[in-house]
């Protein structure tokens, strides 16, 4: 058979649906899937549509529909990728897929709004194309991460691994936070800085690092100690806020600016072979405050410099702060949102707990 009678001979079993109908079912509730290349899509999609693209449209679509038979209208240019493309999935089983007759030119034909996406260049392609791939991330993914403003705060043990891999993933603008300089003793640890950064800040030397790695996002350092007289200026502005200082009186008021200005943090935490990573989401509910109501003793929580640390153990959590703000940032919903992650290296014990929120909590307790 001939491809322009299976076509006809697909419209007869699978037939398709108008422009103006395909806008009305997408009001309605149907999921509308442009399957364009992205060089086409960049010249303009449907408001509201899925830019899924047809190669991996199979793995992707399981992603984004909320059943089987959830109403499924596939888009292309003229109508004929569409109804080829609605033709597998109905083999696949999904009940109810159609294709939108005339594709993208029948929709702009008819009035229709659409609009221009913002597109990643040749360049990001090629630097991110292994996550791109992933139907979790992809080109929608990526452009969220370009857009993301994230602080970090400290570029230590925790900072440095965190900081590495938000940017190696392409977020776009990462703020760093620290007061300190570069010292010998970091160095097992803090993988950011190098022998000749000693006596150097560490944020500008974290500054040096991230820009060799990928010179095409904005670093922003910021020499400061955190308080609880500017944390509040430091996290307004960003999208979310990853946690690696090292102490309560730091954490308590990163903590309280975030719950105020409605912004998720990711906390982290180690101490020679163990580790902490939880993510309280935006405006709390639960908070930091919520796990630890108060501070320790002085004395009762020893720093790494007093207990020690094996160097690999903030790498580890470090990188878990990144992915799980990376996870936030593309819309994953699988995240440690008001959990905590506990892991014991030594042993190889790993424990997810989750978080009860505090109904009298001082930052985000109902008033």
């Amino acid at each position: 058979m001939s491809l322009t009678d299976q076509l006809a001979e697909l419209r007869e079993r699978i037939p398709p649906v108008n422009a103006e109908r395909a806008a009305e079912l997408a009001r309605e509730g149907a999921l509308l899937v442009d399957i364009r290349e992205a060089d086409e899509i960049a010249q303009g999609t449907p408001v509201g549509a899925r830019p899924l693209g047809r190669g991996f449209l199979e793995m992707r679509l399981e992603q984004e529909v909320s059943g089987p038979d959830q109403t499924v209208l596939l888009l292309c240019a003229s109508g004929s990728r569409s109804l080829l493309a609605a033709d597998q999935l109905a083999r696949l089983g999904y009940s109810d897929v159609r294709s939108v007759e005339g594709g993208f030119d029948a929709w702009k034909d008819a009035g229709l709004a659409f609009e221009t996406p913002t597109m990643l260049d040749n360049a990001d392609r090629a630097r991110y194309a292994r996550q791109l791939t992933l139907p979790e991330v992809g080109e929608a993914g990526q452009t969220k991460l370009r857009d993301a403003r994230v602080l970090v705060i400290g570029a230590g043990g925790l900072g440095s691994p965190a900081a590495y891999y938000l940017a190696a993933a392409g977020v776009g603008h990462i703020g760093i936070v620290d007061h300190d300089v570069v010292d010998r003793s970091n160095l097992h640890r803090q993988i950011l800085h190098r022998d000749a950064s000693v006596g150097q800040s560490k944020v500008r030397s974290a500054m040096a690092a991230l820009t060799a790695l990928n010179p095409s996002i904005a670093i922003e350092p910021i020499e400061a100690r955190v308080s609880a007289d500017n944390a509040a200026e430091l996290v307004d502005g960003h999208d979310l806020v990853v946690d690696g200082s090292d102490n309560f009186s730091a954490r308590y008021a990163v903590n309280d600016a975030c719950v105020a200005a409605r912004i998720p943090l990711v906390y982290g935490a180690v101490e020679r072979f163990a580790g902490q990573v939880g993510v309280f989401p935006a405006g709390g509910r639960p908070c930091y405050r919520c796990l630890f109501a108060s501070a320790p003793p002085v004395g009762a929580a020893p720093t790494c410099a007093e207990a020690g640390v094996l160097g690999v153990v903030p790498g580890i959590v470090g990188t878990l702060q990144a992915l799980e703000a990376i996870k936030l940032i593309v819309g994953m919903a699988d995240t440690l949102a008001a959990r905590v992650l506990t892991l014991d290296v030594a042993a190889h014990r790993w424990r997810s707990l989750r978080i009860p929120a505090d109904p009298a909590c001082p930052a985000c307790g109902t008033p």
